[in-house]
């Protein structure tokens, strides 16, 4: 039987669904999956992410698939970093990959310029001309559903405070100093939940 803080226990746990575990483990983990994606990424293009997006991403995979009883074989710590090395390193091969093959939109992204009509002035945005409308009720309320629907995905207290102050404008500042964090925990949750809704919403 596992004791409580152990990483069993907590393996245990995960599996049950309890999120306290997933943030359990990520802080005893998160050193050795960002140093194991630096390693893997070290001489690679990375315009659009870095070793700590490839190791939140892994984790993340990591959790998902533990809690939907994918890893039938995940007993102790050392399955559980055989697995975390397998996900950090597919996940910074398949980034690699990405950055190579795209190289940032194949030249192919567009910046805001390109929206504004043909002879139309610099300062002419079209996306100040966007916000400026005031939305309809219909998209109001389909706004706040998706808000919803997307706080609900966190399934963790933190993380939905983090995400709800951050929208209404907080600072990483002022949030680590109402939950009693030191900053770099904050940021490292605000790209967790960023990588849970890019996965959930999609390219």
């Amino acid at each position: 039987m596992s004791s409580p803080g152990s990483v069993t226990h907590w393996i245990d746990q995960l599996k049950a669904g309890d999120q306290a575990a997933a943030g359990n483990l990520w802080e005893g983990y998160y050193r050795q999956l960002v140093a194991r994606a630096r390693q893997k990424l070290l001489g690679a293009p990375r315009r659009a992410a870095d070793e700590e997006d490839v190791a939140l991403s892994a984790f993340d995979s990591f959790c998902r698939a533990a809690e939907q009883g994918r890893f039938p074989r995940l007993n102790d710590r050392d399955d559980l970093w055989q697995l975390l090395i397998m996900i950090t390193d597919r996940k910074a091969r398949d980034l690699v990959q990405s950055e190579r093959r795209q190289k940032r939109g194949g030249g192919k992204v567009l910046d805001e310029a390109a929206l504004r009509p043909r002879g139309a002035p610099p300062e002419a945005s079209p996306l100040d001309q966007m916000l400026g409308h005031e939305p309809s009720p219909e998209f109001a309320a389909g706004v706040a559903e998706e808000y919803g629907r997307l706080l609900g995905l966190l399934r963790d207290d933190n993380l939905q405070r983090v995400a709800v102050w951050k929208m209404e404008g907080y600072t990483v500042e002022e949030i680590s100093k109402e939950l009693g964090r030191v900053p770099r925990t904050v940021k490292r949750w605000l790209r967790l939940i960023r990588q849970m809704w890019e996965q959930e919403l999609g390219p």
